[in-house]
């Protein structure tokens, strides 16, 4: 019986791998962004299952295909956050599995509406700053897309320009957020992506920027006067800003980026809470 622990504990590490290896807090953030704006722009619970779930697996999809796209500079860097950077996951397996959760993602997608070729777009968006955009000027690009037609998807068509505009530059945020932890370990792999280009100060400003400017929109963007709820997200925009920036910039840590997934989540229980119909 003694032999059969240590396939347990193999088991349970590989399991723990996978799920690290398919970047679990955006994943989970994106998600739950998602079926959260689309209970706000009055989806039925039916429609509400099968858009989350659509969702889950496009992000599973991105994140497993980033680490496979990655995996050779992911070792020249010395990753100790990659799974197959560190051998604990081969990089078939997290091949296939990007390649299964994207294959189960078109379907899904399919059965959530007419314009459900919409997140299929967006889920290829991502894939495309996987490879080839990540390290190039445009890197930011697929993140503006991605989360533009992200947005359009969940809600349906159409959408207000003022929802999809907030939508993009949460999502440009995202990126710059993300990119800053990595800059040292990317500039190893020759990664020059947008924000390598404009360096640990340049991609703060713009985090801030855009963050700023999505919560803006959606305060300011609907018809009629802001809420007093409305005026109170954007000043909590506004301190988790300035405390996840004083963590990055004194710890190096990627508070900045987690900043980025509690913002997405306040400006959605704006429109929950208020109760906008995008529609």
């Amino acid at each position: 019986m003694r032999t059969l622990f240590p396939l347990r504990n193999s088991g349970r590490n590989t399991a723990s791998a996978v799920i690290r290896a398919c970047h679990p807090e955006p994943t989970l953030a994106v998600t739950a962004v998602a079926a959260l704006l689309a209970v706000a722009s009055g989806r039925d619970a039916g429609e509400v299952a099968v858009i989350t779930v659509a969702v889950l697996t496009g992000q599973l999809s991105v994140g497993w295909s980033n680490d496979w796209f990655d995996a050779a500079r992911d070792r020249m860097a010395q990753r100790q956050d990659k799974p197959v950077a560190q051998g604990a996951l081969s990089l078939r397996v997290v091949a296939v599995g990007a390649l299964l959760a994207g294959c189960a993602t078109v379907p899904l997608s399919l059965l959530a509406g007419r314009i459900g070729w919409l997140h299929i777009a967006a889920v290829g968006s991502a894939w495309l700053y996987n490879w080839p955009l990540k390290a190039t000027p445009l890197s930011v690009v697929p993140y503006l897309v991605s989360f533009g037609l992200l947005a359009q998807f969940v809600v349906g068509w159409p959408a207000p320009w003022w929802l999809l505009l907030a939508a993009a530059a949460l999502g440009g945020g995202a990126h710059f957020a993300n990119v800053l932890g990595d800059l040292e370990a990317d500039a190893v792999g020759g990664v020059r992506g947008l924000p390598h280009r404009l360096g640990g100060t340049g991609s703060r400003i713009a985090t801030i920027l855009l963050l700023a400017t999505a919560t803006g929109i959606l305060v300011w963007g609907p018809p009629g006067p802001p809420s007093w709820f409305a005026l109170g997200v954007l000043m909590a925009t506004g301190c988790v800003l300035a405390v996840g920036l004083v963590r990055t910039c004194s710890t190096g840590s990627p508070a900045l980026f987690r900043a980025v997934m509690v913002i997405a989540l306040l400006d959605v229980l704006l429109l929950v809470i208020t109760n906008t119909q995008p529609r």
